[in-house]
């Protein structure tokens, strides 16, 4: 689920508190999945299903990327909100570079997607979103769950299918890894930028930077998180950290240290921007002009800045 998901003008939030104004995450609603064996109703086919995503958005950054390092772009096509995420929710109008409008259902807003799939809807509605164009429903909205089916039911199907980025010897040590990288950093950085008080603040700003710290010690003796393969855990954590510095160092006030001043984890996320496909899915204008423009309550301005100058393209030193 994306925390950059709809925020509506009823009242219906995608994130609540406690009472100490601790951001707490709201779950997903559909978990339908896709399996190869026929075990659900849903099959993977060329051209069966769509993806709905943001460019700025981490969670349906990794559906690009996975969908990119498959193989599966001729066979799972792909449209994209525009940045800017007003009160109402995300848009599909696709003026904006970049925004491609809804090219399935032809609807304006992603709302009309969920109500179309379920007319009771009345939900969080997030991005991405896989949808079935055969049967007019929403398979999944769980990036975690759709970013495996994505691995491992398309085989016969994808350009890429030797791509395995949960083999199965690591499958222990990726879903450790995932265990603390999720809650510490991926969602830790919207715990800092959302939080609504000092101690909040302060408690996840400690979290995440500790765990910061723990990845770059393991980047310290290891190309990647689990050794010299790319894996699930990878692109987990880079694309938080390929928006650390643009967008979370200021913006979520995630600025004890900067990416830059950690020399593994910075010349880790060029080696993964690097990986042959990974940089065609990185637009740094949806990213920048959607957080600095629709968290009014944090940029009432909606500035965005023209830095910070980052060099994804540098060497990395670390093949």
């Amino acid at each position: 689920m994306s925390l950059d998901s709809e925020k509506t003008t009823d009242g219906n939030t995608w994130d609540r508190e406690v009472d100490d104004g601790e951001f707490v995450r709201r779950p997903t609603s559909f978990r339908s999945h896709i399996r190869a064996d026929g075990s659900t109703d849903f099959v993977p086919e060329a051209g069966r299903y769509h993806l709905y995503v943001s460019l700025a958005c981490p969670w349906a950054h990794r559906t690009l990327i996975y969908r990119k390092l498959k193989g599966l772009e001729d066979a799972i096509g792909v449209d994209v909100v525009d940045p800017f995420l007003p009160s109402g929710g995300w848009t599909l109008q696709g003026h904006v570079a970049g925004a491609t409008g809804d090219r399935v259902n032809g609807f304006s807003r992603l709302r009309e997607v969920y109500l179309h799939a379920a007319p009771d809807f009345d939900g969080v509605v997030t991005v991405p979103v896989l949808w079935d164009k055969n049967t007019s429903v929403i398979v999944n909205n769980e990036s975690s769950e759709i970013i495996r089916m994505l691995d491992e039911e398309f085989q016969d199907i994808a350009g890429n299918p030797d791509m395995d980025l949960r083999p199965r010897a690591l499958r222990v040590q990726i879903d450790g890894l995932n265990d603390w990288i999720y809650p510490e950093i991926n969602n830790g950085v919207y715990r800092c930028g959302f939080a609504r008080t000092q101690q909040a603040y302060s408690r996840a700003v400690g979290v995440l930077f500790a765990a910061l710290d723990r990845a770059e010690a393991i980047l310290a003796t290891s190309r990647y998180l689990c050794g010299d393969q790319l894996t699930e855990a990878d692109v987990r954590l880079f694309t938080t950290l390929v928006r650390f510095d643009a967008v979370y160092v200021t913006h979520f006030k995630c600025n004890i240290r900067r990416l830059v001043d950690y020399p593994n984890l910075w010349g880790y996320t060029r080696d993964v921007y690097q990986y042959p496909g990974v940089a065609e899915t990185v637009d740094m204008e949806h990213i920048k002009g959607h957080y600095f423009q629709s968290h009014k309550q944090i940029n009432p301005l909606g500035i965005v800045p023209d830095g910070p100058a980052l060099d994804f393209e540098a060497p990395h030193g670390r093949a």
